[in-house]
């Protein structure tokens, strides 16, 4: 503890004869809004009346040196100026105009006559005062204890014993009104900082309110507009059988699978419908679809018609890459079906290096060369499918092919499980 005190001391001591200044903090407000006003307007004229007022109490002070000690006009003009001028740097350099005015308290002694009460002129006494006010607004409280303590060297060097204490209470007092004035504005600063970061957490809680307010309303629409018209799918879909007993087995099976993929659909949108109202929980603990269910929706979609086949080697990838992998697959695979219907499509999921491709092909639809999936422009499937690859730091490509056709491609960075694992080729 004491060599902590010790190494503190000796190192405000070392800043006070040598060490870095105290400037005014950048954009730092230290007056009323009023005076603020004030300065600005009156600033070009105060600014040039302060020099030439310290100036010429500096020849005051010559004057009277001139006057009470006889000295010749340099030495006295030396003294006057040297005295006053180190108050012009008190606001922007305090530790400096303390340096510059604490030699000229040796100096100021100069042929100072014995029948005087103080060995110093007046203004300089007044400037010196306000100079260490100004090192003790600025400085810590240890700078400001050295300068102080080194102040007093002086006082009792060349002041009368009668006057020397009275001399030193006052430039103490000085020293200790200002040094509390400083914690003042420190502690109301920090009052001030609190209260804006408390404001700051109140306007950013305001605004999480906000926008889950938001996601829940978005959550309620969502319900509102495709829950029930999804319901009713489903439940067209499973009593078609028993409301059409004349249809035969294969469009049974058909209505069948489309019930199934109405209730995934039904089931995906409750998982985010749970994520859009819930703030930092999920609402299911289902684990999102990934590589391993690309088989299953490529069977899925030719239980609907569409004649896609899967080729290439599915890695094993788990995370956002195989959620995202999947999307893309899903995606592409409803556009073909959308935009060309009849047409072949191949799906391709594979790796090469750290990267896992997805490309999905389709034929031009039979009768038709157009583009088969593009035909309807580049809408919020494809828009969807770029943001999944780009936020995953992928690359992704869409566009028709020059058989007529349509193909998307997404590269998706990776880090493996293990080696692939061949998938079965469909027909």
């Amino acid at each position: 503890m004491n060599e902590t005190l010790v190494a503190t001391s000796l190192r405000d001591l070392r800043r006070v004869l040598i060490g870095p200044d105290f400037p005014p903090e950048p954009g730092r407000r230290i007056r009323s809004p009023r005076i603020e006003r004030w300065w600005s307007r009156w600033r070009g004229l105060a600014i040039p009346l302060l020099v030439l007022g310290v100036l010429g109490l500096g020849a005051a002070a010559a004057q009277y040196l001139e006057g009470t000690r006889g000295q010749t006009d340099l030495v006295s003009t030396l003294i006057g100026y040297g005295t006053t001028v180190p108050v012009l740097f008190a606001y922007h350099r305090p530790l400096v105009a303390w340096r510059l005015a604490y030699v000229m308290l040796f100096v100021g002694v100069l042929n100072a006559l014995p029948s005087e009460a103080w060995p110093w002129n007046p203004v300089q006494i007044v400037f010196f005062l306000i100079i260490l006010l100004a090192l003790a607004l600025r400085a810590e409280s240890g700078v400001a204890a050295w300068a102080g303590a080194l102040t007093l060297v002086p006082v009792f060097l060349f002041v009368k014993a009668a006057n020397a204490w009275g001399v030193s209470v006052l430039f103490l007092l000085m020293l200790i009104l200002g040094n509390q004035v400083r914690r003042w504005r420190q502690s109301s600063r920090a009052l001030s900082e609190r209260l804006a970061e408390q404001e700051e957490q109140s306007q950013l809680e305001k605004a999480r309110r906000a926008v889950l307010e938001e996601r829940t309303r978005i959550a309620r629409e969502m319900h509102d507009v495709v829950a029930h018209h999804m319901s009713m799918i489903v439940v067209q879909a499973e009593t078609a059988p028993f409301r059409l007993p004349e249809i035969d087995e294969p469009v049974r099976r058909e209505f069948a699978s489309i019930a199934g993929s109405a209730r995934e659909a039904m089931v995906d949108m409750r998982r985010l419908l749970g994520v859009l109202r819930s703030e930092t929980a999920p609402a299911l603990t289902a684990p999102q679809p990934g590589l391993a269910e690309v088989a299953e929706l490529i069977e899925a979609a030719r239980r609907a018609g569409v004649p896609v086949t899967l080729h290439g080697v599915v890695p094993e990838v788990d995370g956002p890459v195989a959620l995202a992998a999947y999307r893309i697959v899903q995606e592409a695979l409803a556009n073909a079906a959308r935009h060309a219907p009849g047409a072949n499509v191949r799906v391709a999921v594979t790796h090469d290096g750290a990267a896992v491709v997805v490309r999905v092909e389709n034929d031009a639809p039979p009768g038709d060369t157009a583009a088969g999936s593009s035909s309807a422009g580049e809408g919020h499937g494809i828009a969807g499918m770029r943001e999944r690859a780009t936020l995953l730091g992928g690359g992704f490509e869409a566009g028709p092919t020059v058989f007529g056709g349509f193909a998307v491609a997404a590269t998706l960075p990776a880090v493996f499980a293990s080696e692939a694992v061949p998938e079965g080729r469909g027909a």
